[in-house]
């Protein structure tokens, strides 16, 4: 079922971005709840399995394999958002974020249904490309509603959702493993997932956003980079594998180890090979060109490292050798989100007042 929804104005034929009047009333506010509900969830569980993974690996045997449960999710969302994004241009939004939030939901069952460490990481995979799709389409979606003179507002809140996930994932996943269970850190998803997609059904226009090609079908499809996609996810893995066994599983001379470290120069060698020669790259190298875009993007790489390694390993070192229970470690954990999602809200602000960003990105860093 859906909902029916006036004609864009002229702008938005032109190739324009639809405006409100495209959706009003009860409409609008189902939809926005929908996606704000979707977003939530999404990444929530970036940061909700953190204070849980020490009882997991506990009780599944997994210790050799703790980060994989983070890390599993966040390759396969990462390889399927520009995938989906681009998708999403050419063939229209709606039913990318349908599936997307189906495959995270089943995702999510199976996450919290695992009886063996493999079976956690596979599955949290699964639930990472739902994720991944969630967040490719969530505010894209915000830029097809919303007009350009609304639309920083709106996309203000949003990012203020994901910076609420942010802040009370930990304390909310170690709470649930002391009093509840592990597993329903998952299985949380469930109620406000379906009712998220119950409401993006129903109420969604098909005819939301303005695709951005005449090609159809094999010929659009044909312009997404999947070659480089996978290549850099296939890099990836295999230099993780190759990091996470050294050293513990097997020693650093083992061939297995190197065997696994060559493979992943191999691939990403051949990833900017491809990157240099498709039509459409993933990641376009002439990017990094630009003074501005590669040292931002090597200091995205520095704070994410310092950021994710916190969220992963914190938490045990407070549960297993601090001997505190998971809420407390995820007290623990709460300040630097919140200081994290204050700071980003407040420069933001700041970076709009004054019209800089050097002098910004320099004291921060």
């Amino acid at each position: 079922m859906e909902m029916p929804i006036e004609h864009a104005p002229a702008a938005a034929s032109a190739g324009q971005p639809p405006t409100t009047g495209r959706l009003r009333g009860f409409q609008l506010g189902s939809v926005l709840a929908a996606i704000m509900v979707t977003l939530l969830l999404s990444a929530l569980d970036q940061t909700i399995v953190g204070t849980a993974l020490p009882t997991i690996v506990g009780e599944l045997h997994g210790f050799s394999n703790y980060s994989w449960v983070l890390t599993s999710y966040l390759l396969t969302s990462t390889t399927m958002t520009p995938i989906i994004g681009k998708l999403s241009d050419q063939f229209g939004r709606k039913w990318f974020l349908v599936v997307g939030i189906v495959i995270f939901l089943i995702g999510s069952v199976l996450s919290g249904a695992s009886q063996t460490m493999t079976q956690l990481i596979l599955f949290r995979g699964l639930q990472g490309i739902g994720g991944g799709m969630i967040l490719a389409l969530v505010f894209t979606l915000v830029g097809d509603i919303f007009s350009p003179a609304e639309r920083a507002r709106w996309q203000g809140l949003f990012s203020g959702v994901f910076g609420l996930a942010s802040v009370i994932g930990p304390t909310l996943g170690g709470y649930i493993t002391d009093n509840i269970n592990w597993r329903w850190v998952f299985y949380v998803n469930l109620p406000l997932g379906i009712l998220a997609l119950v409401l993006i059904i129903v109420f969604l226009p098909m005819n939301i956003s303005q695709r951005n090609t005449t090609l159809k079908g094999w010929a659009a499809i044909a312009r997404i980079d999947f070659a480089g996609a996978f290549l850099s996810a296939g890099a990836t893995v295999t230099l993780l594998l190759g990091l996470s066994w050294g050293g513990s599983t097997y020693p650093w001379d083992d061939g297995r180890v190197i065997g696994t470290l060559v493979a992943a120069g191999v691939l990403f060698i051949a990833f900017i090979i491809t990157e240099l020669r498709v039509q459409n790259p993933i990641l376009p190298l002439s990017l990094f060109k630009n003074q501005v875009f590669a040292s931002g993007a090597l200091l995205a790489f520095l704070v994410g490292a310092a950021l994710f390694g916190t969220i992963i390993y914190l938490p045990r070192f407070v549960q297993e050798v601090l001997g505190q229970a998971a809420t407390n470690s995820g007290v623990v954990t709460t300040p630097l989100v919140v200081t994290l999602a204050i700071g980003a809200a407040l420069i933001g602000q700041l970076i709009a007042v004054v019209g800089r960003y050097q002098f910004i990105a320099i004291i921060g860093g």
